[in-house]
């Protein structure tokens, strides 16, 4: 049996971490980065293609790829409205946002 009290716990752990987020984002605007021109032009492939249609229903992993995608299209997208090409790199200001979904896409 679930135990639906850890969930009402869950829940409000949800709220708390939302709260948390609120201040941490006004406190902290675009940060600066470098990256790779082989992965900088792969994120802006990814946010050129399309991916109209219906989806099946996911599992957890594939929800979870497809979420990822998502927001390796949205730092192709940053890329190709602001970034600037320095030789074999391009320097973009990310959202903190975008760049913590890389760090959680690298562990």
């Amino acid at each position: 049996m679930v135990d639906h009290e850890q969930y009402v716990r869950y829940r409000e752990d949800s709220k708390v971490l939302a709260a948390i987020g609120k201040h941490i984002d006004a406190q902290i605007g675009p940060i600066t980065v470098r990256l790779a021109r082989d992965v900088a032009e792969a994120a802006v492939k990814a946010w050129e293609r399309d991916e109209s249609g219906d989806l099946p229903e996911e599992t957890h992993e594939q929800y979870a790829l497809r979420d990822r995608a998502g927001e390796l299209a949205l730092i192709g997208l940053a890329i190709s409205e602001r970034g600037r090409w320095e030789g074999d790199e391009v320097v973009i200001a990310l959202h903190v946002a975008s760049a913590g979904a890389a760090l959680r896409a690298s562990d």
